[in-house]
């Protein structure tokens, strides 16, 4: 029986720019989702590539943190990255990871605004990421963030900028849970809507990833985004 899996749909968009990867290594398994931040083949292939890097690099260094980490700092280091005339043009994508190891605690790591939740035992939904945008700063449009992947900016100038870090964490313990990893396009359709998410994390994963994704973009009006959800079982340590 599958213990994860992932659903997306295109929405309005001209492209799918969400992406979903993930990778074992030595028990560690690594689950990744990608929000590539436009719509392009440029953006769409770069997004699918950065999701199956950071599953391997958190994988392998079993932490989300980590991973995240050191192909943050692969992308911010092109020297493209760092001239103010090319890098917007650049692709770039919000990222969030998950990182299951045997008899640990779940580490979950972001830059961007796409979120992980995990479903308890007892049915309660929590979020386990802060957005990285400006409705978090100053209570603005919700749709600029102000972290990424492709960034070139160090922790201390976000910091510094927007009060937050480059990449943010969170250890939890997080046995017999549910992992949801969600772009914006799947979980702000039904926050507005004020659905309860846990209604629709239910039955097995492919259930409940489909379910979530489908949903969101039937209550997201007539222009909906890209919508991508990750789900993931997580078994007793």
């Amino acid at each position: 029986m599958r213990t994860h899996a992932a659903y997306q749909l295109i929405g309005a968009r001209s492209h799918q720019c969400d992406a979903t990867a993930t990778y074992t290594h030595n028990g560690a398994r690594a689950y990744v989702l990608c929000d590539g931040i436009g719509s392009s083949d440029a953006v769409r292939d770069w997004t699918c590539t950065a999701a199956r890097r950071l599953a391997r690099a958190a994988a392998v260094r079993a932490d989300a943190e980590a991973g995240l980490r050191a192909v943050y700092e692969i992308y911010a280091a092109e020297p493209d990255r760092r001239d103010e005339y090319i890098r917007y043009d650049l692709p770039t994508a919000c990222a969030v990871i998950g990182v299951a190891v045997p008899g640990k605690p779940l580490t979950v790591a972001w830059c961007g605004d796409a979120r992980a939740y995990v479903l308890t035992p007892r049915g309660t939904v929590q979020c386990l990421t802060a957005d990285h945008n400006l409705r978090r700063i100053n209570g603005g449009n919700r749709n600029v963030v102000t972290s990424y992947l492709g960034a070139a900016e160090t922790d201390q100038e976000q910091r510094d900028r927007h009060g937050h870090p480059a990449i943010e964490s969170v250890t939890r313990e997080a046995e017999n849970c549910r992992l949801l990893l969600a772009s914006d396009g799947a979980y702000e359709p039904m926050e507005d809507s004020a659905l309860n998410l846990a209604d629709y994390l239910t039955g097995s994963p492919q259930q409940a990833a489909r379910s979530v994704a489908a949903f969101a973009v039937a209550h997201a009006g007539p222009r909906p985004d890209n919508s991508t959800a990750l789900v993931a079982d997580l078994p007793a340590r």
